[in-house]
């Protein structure tokens, strides 16, 4: 068993001198995937919810310094923050996100950690926020694999996500030992136990439970240190979770996130990749297409099948972007904000049907599969390989296709210049800090 302080020194001895090469490239990605992200969700009318609600309930009290939300904006509290900038990367269905937790670390962390290192007003070098998107990682990973591995419920993001909150806003509060033990046993009491497949087969702005985990973390850490107790976290200091955090500061989960070249439910992407094999190998008309028959695993089949009426329903579909793949060989940012209303993308998802296959089921989470057969109205049939998504560890995205995903999404709001500008900043971050960052990023 771990010793119970072993997250908090872990926290303490962290150092970007010794972070190796891989590790700190791994978190200029994360950190530029989930600010391009936030970029493309802020179009959304959940991010104008949430934004307002935060102002409205989320004002910053005497004792707090007030910071602005991600993206800018009318300064709130560091929780108020949090719980914008989280919302608005889980509004947009492309953030980063790791297997074994079938769920998403960066989501809730980035923007939790941006706004407690601002409300310190001290400066913050680039090294030490990239130590600590890293730290996030690590132990938001770990938190989330040994909460999945002890409880039988399937539970959002937010669950663990608060845990890992907790864990890094009361570090950069300076929390002592017995103190950092009350905010992680918070966190993980008040954190969203949210059921995960309630909001797939009801796709609404709940998603992942990430806006709420990040708030719930974040206030956890402010109880704290104001003298709030909470019971122990066992996600960390439980006997039987003792082998997911043994190799913590040697085995770096940070390498084993996956991210999505497209923005919908990664559970619909192996399906994606299919149909795109089968245009590249074909170059068949979409337009005379009669049928499209799909095999993924149980949880790939029970997304939102229908033509959706808005974009929760889009992103959390399997025929909508099967449809979009066969139709266009792309689903873009517009395209899940709107592109469903087009009569040719409703025609096509009519013609899709969903097979559940039992040798998929059996190596769901570690793998995500699915194939397609096309057949054509002259009777032809096209049989794809099994596909798993673009975006995992063993099958990387280039540089390239991360920056072109980058620039989609924040060309349309920021333009192509300032995009470009954010993007070099962050590609040598070590040298920078984060005032200047986020001073840019809100220009």
């Amino acid at each position: 068993m771990p010793k119970k302080d072993s997250v908090r020194q872990f926290l303490l001895a962290i150092s970007f001198d010794h972070l190796p090469p891989e590790v700190i490239e791994q978190a200029k990605i994360c950190c530029f995937d989930l600010l391009g992200t936030a970029v493309g969700g802020s179009r959304s009318r959940t991010a104008s919810i949430i934004t307002q609600h935060a102002l409205d309930h989320f004002g910053a009290g005497t004792n707090i310094t007030a910071v602005q939300p991600l993206l800018g904006g009318n300064p709130i509290s560091p929780v108020g923050a949090a719980l914008v900038g989280a919302a608005m990367i889980d509004a947009l269905d492309c953030h980063d996100g790791q297997r074994d937790t079938k769920g998403h670390v960066g989501c809730s962390m980035l923007p939790s950690l941006i706004a407690v290192l601002e409300s310190q007003s001290r400066p913050v070098t680039g090294s030490e926020l990239i130590s600590l998107i890293v730290a996030g990682y690590e132990i938001g990973t770990r938190a989330g694999m040994a909460l999945h591995g002890t409880v039988t419920d399937y539970h959002t993001s937010g669950a663990w996500g608060a845990v890992n909150c907790a864990a890094l806003t009361a570090h950069v509060l300076g929390l002592n030992e017995e103190q950092f033990n009350h905010a992680v046993g918070i966190a993980e009491y008040h954190g969203p136990r949210s059921q995960m497949m309630r909001n797939i087969d009801h796709p609404t702005m709940l998603k992942d439970g990430s806006g709420w985990g990040a708030m719930a973390g974040t206030s956890a850490a402010y109880l704290a240190a104001e003298g709030f107790t909470g019971a122990p976290a066992i996600t960390i200091t439980a006997d039987n979770v003792a082998s997911y955090w043994q190799d913590l500061g040697q085995h770096w989960q940070i390498l084993n996130q996956y991210f999505k070249p497209y923005p919908v439910c990664r559970w619909a992407q192996p399906a994606v990749a299919a149909c795109l094999s089968l245009r590249l190998q074909h170059h068949f008309d979409p337009r005379l297409v009669e049928q499209i028959t799909l095999w993924t695993f149980h949880e790939g089949v029970r997304l939102f099948s229908n033509v959706p009426n808005n974009t929760e329903q889009a992103q959390y579909a399997i025929s909508f972007p099967v449809a979009m793949a066969v139709l266009n060989g792309v689903i873009s940012t517009d395209d899940v904000y709107s592109g469903f209303n087009d009569p040719k993308v409703k025609d096509m998802i009519g013609k899709v049907t969903l097979l559940e296959s039992a040798k998929y089921n059996e190596v769901f989470p570690a793998q995500r599969w699915a194939h397609v057969c096309i057949r054509m109205v002259d009777g032809t049939e096209m049989v794809s390989d099994p596909h798993e998504a673009l975006g995992d560890p063993h099958k990387p995205m280039s540089k390239v296709q991360f920056q072109d995903k980058y620039m989609n999404l924040c060309e349309p709001v920021w333009g192509r210049k300032k995009a470009q500008q954010v993007l070099a900043y962050i590609e040598h971050l070590e040298s920078g800090n984060l005032a200047d960052l986020m001073a840019l990023v809100r220009s």
